[in-house]
């Protein structure tokens, strides 16, 4: 058994150190969404402000966009030219998957500075890719909303999860290079 243990080290380091962080940074997320439900950021900060940034952006792409709180259930709505469309729920904020994210890359870290500079920019990268990811989702369903079920389910989910994996590979082999050039071992 011990020897075991001994062969698969990292493996297990990796999985107990992902588990740890995903477990922390879940629960104050959750501690985060309670606090918030009495703020006058409806849903809550995040949510709200991925709302507003995507009224912004459908306005500049020439769409006449507007979002209100949902009077029946903690989101706003989206409205483009008069049409509702979507709603802007706490899901659709990428902070879980931003959380998945960082989680991932604290398991699999290097040195602190790099690895925190990683965190911080694919976690910036994330939430960017998601907004412009809501952007098109709202308009494509403002134009053919007989394809919600391909376009929300499918495609776009795919464009947020991709891009983590990207940012994943990246990260794995970028430092399995500088293990190579340091002569370390993983």
């Amino acid at each position: 058994m011990k020897k075991l243990l001994l062969k698969y080290k990292w493996v297990i380091r990796f999985i107990l150190t992902f588990l740890l962080v995903y477990v922390l940074l879940s629960l104050s997320y959750k501690f985060y969404l309670d606090f918030s439900k009495n703020s006058k950021f409806y849903p809550d900060y995040v949510t709200n402000l991925v709302a507003k940034q995507t009224e912004h952006l459908l306005n500049d792409f020439g769409y006449e966009a507007r979002v209100e709180p949902h009077p029946n259930e903690p989101s706003m709505k989206l409205i483009i030219n008069h049409k509702y469309v979507a709603r802007v729920l706490e899901g659709c904020n990428a902070v879980s998957v931003i959380i998945l994210f960082i989680s991932f890359i604290v398991a699999f870290s290097g040195r602190f500075r790099e690895t925190l500079v990683y965190a911080l920019s694919g976690s910036v990268l994330i939430y960017v890719v998601n907004l412009f990811r809501i952007v098109i989702l709202s308009i494509g369903l403002y134009h053919y909303p007989w394809r919600k079920e391909i376009l929300h389910t499918v495609i776009f989910p795919a464009i947020i999860y991709g891009m983590v994996f990207l940012l994943w590979m990246i990260w794995v082999n970028y430092f399995a290079l500088i293990n190579k050039k340091h002569g370390e071992e993983r």
